[in-house]
C-alpha cells in the first residue's frame, strides 16, 4: 500500500466567503508522485502536469487534483462528500500503483470535450430552461462536466442520447 494516511482541511474560500461550496486540502503523509502516471492512464486525468508532477480530474463541477503530498477538491457540498472522495481517491492510487505492472503510464491529459461540438446538438433556443442564459453557455459548462444531456429539456429524446453519447466519450466522473 502506498498511500497509508492523510490529514485533511475542509474551508470556504477567502476570496469569497459567502460561497456555498467548501474546499478540501488533504496532506499526504506518503508521496505518492511515482503513482501519478499509472493514476493518470486508469482515471483518465482532465490534465497531467511534469514538473512537479500532478494530475487533474474534472467531476460534475469539482476540479480534484492530485499532487506528491497532497490533493485538492473544490465545490464540495459538505465534509462526507470530502471523505468519500478522498477515500475513493486513496484506494484508486494504492490500486494503480499495485498494478502499475500491467498499466501503461501516462502523462498526457486525456481528449476534451469540445463546446462547438456540444452546441451543434443543442437546440439553439436559449430557453433557459436549463439553468444558463444561453445554448453557449450550456455547452461550456457540459464541456467541463458540470451539465449532462439531461440538463436540456427542449432536447428530444434522440437528441439527448447523440449529446449523451458524445460526452460520454469523456470521463468526468468520480
Amino acid at each position: 500500500m502506498l498511500l497509508k494516511t492523510y490529514t485533511k482541511k475542509i474551508f470556504r474560500a477567502e476570496c469569497n466567503p459567502r460561497f456555498e461550496s467548501l474546499h478540501c486540502i488533504a496532506r499526504l503523509d506518503q508521496d505518492v508522485s511515482e503513482a501519478l502516471p499509472y493514476l493518470n492512464t486508469v482515471l483518465g486525468g482532465f490534465e497531467y502536469l511534469r514538473d512537479p508532477p500532478a494530475v487533474m480530474f474534472r467531476s460534475r463541477g469539482r476540479l480534484i487534483t492530485v499532487h506528491a503530498r497532497e490533493i485538492a477538491v473544490n465545490a464540495l457540498m459538505d465534509e462526507a462528500e470530502a471523505d468519500k472522495i478522498l477515500e475513493w481517491l486513496k484506494r484508486e492510487i494504492n490500486q494503480a500503483w499495485d498494478n502499475r505492472a500491467a498499466i501503461t503510464p501516462s502523462t498526457e491529459g486525456a481528449p476534451r470535450p469540445q463546446v462547438l461540438e456540444i452546441l451543434k446538438l443543442l437546440p439553439h433556443t436559449n430557453c433557459r430552461q436549463c439553468g444558463e442564459p444561453t445554448c453557449m453557455v450550456f455547452a461550456a459548462r457540459a464541456a467541463e462536466g458540470i451539465k449532462s444531456a439531461t440538463d436540456c429539456p427542449p432536447l428530444t429524446v434522440e437528441a439527448q442520447k447523440r449529446l449523451g453519447d458524445y460526452l460520454s466519450r469523456f470521463n468526468f466522473d468520480v
